[in-house]
């Protein structure tokens, strides 16, 4: 059987986020809205990931993984304004260190949804005056932690953490209003415009090879429902604006080393009427092209991963799938989808664009944020009731690929 091979120096390996993971993490403003009554969950201990990590380290490096993705908890190392937990720092240093020990390359995000508490009660990123509250951790912590990082991913998702906390409202602060959208999208530009250029001013005066700075954006593949006039435009405009403006405000200013590219699915646009809301908003709601879909829901569709990372192209500049994963109960679905997407990366790859890494989403099941402990994304299945580990089969083949760095096609 024929082989894809991939690039020598790949970055292979799986994703978390602190909240999700980690368990405990009192002080940010999930946390609160969790006791509020609102979630359908509540995180609690969470997979108790925090005293577990060296043994999840060691199931990463066992699947062969040679890089891996988690995010630092602002409100552990901040609890409360211009109070420091060194403490928790070392936490962190502990972690990536243990990463490091075992081979893996650590990819750091700095921001992952929450916010500490006394941020969000001050009006969080809607106040753009509390932005340089988020650059002051910046600073704190890669200046403590530089040595041992070499990407950073300033905000995970830009685009989905306005959309859902100031557009439909399902997250908190649970406000929809453009208005507040349009702030929130503009402070996180600008908080990221910033921290890139301290990073790396905190690189050279420490004398430190630049380090690789990015975002992780959520990109879908918007497809019209039907090809006519109104959903080609619908379309174009959702995947313009959606996917690429972001990008393309830091491309601008410079501020992007790599195109972090965290991609699921297919999004079926069928607009029913001339007006602006329509146009951004209405989907599909007779498919007339069905496809395979998760356990969420969501149309499984590689095609659009490979169409995406074409468009990437002219950007010029190194790609990593920072997330690319399905929550579902059928471990044969989780390798088939895994193996799909692999082969639309291998495609890109070999038209010309410079994909550096895949990272799965994600090591292990987690918090789902508002869908609760219910969707199943890992390559490790977590027994809730014990917090045991079990590695999944979809696991073992994902772990073939990383330690070989080929495919059968």
């Amino acid at each position: 059987m024929p082989e894809l091979k991939f690039p020598s120096g790949f970055l292979w390996g799986a994703a978390t986020s602190a909240h999700q993971v980690e368990g405990d993490n009192i002080h940010n403003d999930w946390w609160a809205w969790e006791r509020s009554g609102k979630a359908k969950d509540l995180s609690g201990q969470a997979c108790r990931h925090y005293s577990m990590y060296e043994s999840d380290f060691d199931l990463a490096k066992s699947l062969g993984h040679n890089s891996h993705r988690f995010s630092l908890e602002w409100s552990r190392i901040e609890p409360k304004e211009g109070t420091f937990d060194q403490k928790e720092l070392e936490h962190y240093r502990k972690v990536i260190r243990a990463l490091k020990e075992r081979g893996l390359e650590p990819l750091v995000t700095l921001h992952h949804f929450t916010n500490p508490q006394w941020f969000a009660e001050r009006g969080g990123w809607e106040n753009r005056w509390l932005v340089k509250y988020y650059l002051r951790f910046v600073e704190y912590v890669v200046g403590s932690l530089s040595s041992d990082v070499r990407f950073w991913i300033t905000i995970n998702e830009p685009n989905i953490y306005a959309y859902l906390s100031y557009v439909t409202g399902a997250w908190p602060p649970q406000k929809k209003s453009l208005s507040s959208d349009s702030k929130v999208s503009n402070n996180l530009i600008s908080a990221h415009i910033s921290a890139y250029k301290i990073i790396k001013r905190i690189y050279r005066k420490a004398g430190l090879s630049a380090p690789m700075v990015s975002i992780a954006q959520n990109m879908q593949a918007f497809e019209p429902c039907v090809p006519n006039i109104r959903n080609r435009l619908g379309a174009y405009l959702r995947d313009r604006i959606f996917n690429f403006s972001f990008v393309d405000e830091l491309y601008r200013e410079r501020t992007l080393d790599f195109i972090g590219l965290n991609y699921y699915n297919r999004s079926l646009v069928e607009v029913k009427r001339w007006r602006m809301r329509n146009i951004f908003f209405d989907t599909c709601e007779n498919n007339r092209y069905p496809l395979p879909k998760n356990s969420l829901g969501w149309d499984i569709y590689p095609e659009g991963l490979y169409k995406l990372l074409l468009k990437l192209k002219g950007y010029k500049l190194p790609v990593i799938i920072s997330e690319n994963g399905i929550c579902t109960e059928d471990d044969s679905q989780r390798w088939d989808y895994i193996r799909e997407h692999l082969k639309c990366v291998h495609r890109a790859i070999a038209s010309g664009v410079d994909v550096r890494g895949y990272i799965y989403w994600s090591l292990m099941d987690n918090y789902e944020w508002d869908k609760g402990f219910g969707p199943r994304f890992g390559l490790i299945d977590i027994d809730y009731a014990t917090y045991a580990r079990k590695v999944r089969p979809s696991a073992k083949l994902f772990g073939e690929v990383c330690r070989t760095g080929s495919l059968d096609e």
